[in-house]
């Protein structure tokens, strides 16, 4: 499977994607976080050819989870990885996760397609959410079926 558990091999690889793709960057320090010491991160990397490709990475808190950041390499974007990370994400949450949150920027056309292919529906406008550029941000989130 070309998605696994983030280790800490795969840290400095994420930390080069980010600064390839985002336009406010996490950095070395904030994923050592997410992966040694949130106890609700769920890092997750992909992987093509022993590569990191692209990274998701999620917070379940009880019967809430957040996507709280997503990334695929400029090279690879468009081709469906994106896709594949947040299956793969919503596949591994527990039965106990009803809602599912995440936000993005409103300018982000691509990334706004691909959430609402997963139903992610728009419910709320975050006024000067990102800090580099002051852009708002769209809270996104998608209730879960029960089966």
């Amino acid at each position: 499977m070309p998605i696994e558990k983030c280790r800490e091999d795969d840290l400095e690889a994420i930390v080069l994607l980010e600064k390839n793709v985002m336009p406010s960057p996490w950095t070395q320090e904030d994923f050592e976080y997410e992966l040694f010491h949130n106890p609700f991160a769920h890092l997750f990397v992909f992987k093509k050819e022993k590569e990191v490709i692209g990274y998701i990475d999620v917070w379940i808190m009880y019967e809430q989870a957040q996507i709280a950041s997503i990334a695929v390499e400029k090279r690879y974007q468009s081709q469906g990885y994106g896709a594949k990370l947040l299956q793969y994400a919503l596949d591994v949450m527990n039965d106990d996760v009803e809602t599912i949150s995440l936000e993005v920027r409103k300018s982000n056309h691509k990334a706004i397609a691909l959430y609402q292919k997963y139903g992610f529906l728009i419910q709320a406008v975050r006024p000067d959410y990102y800090q580099d550029n002051h852009e708002d941000a769209y809270l996104m989130t998608k209730r879960r079926e029960k089966e």
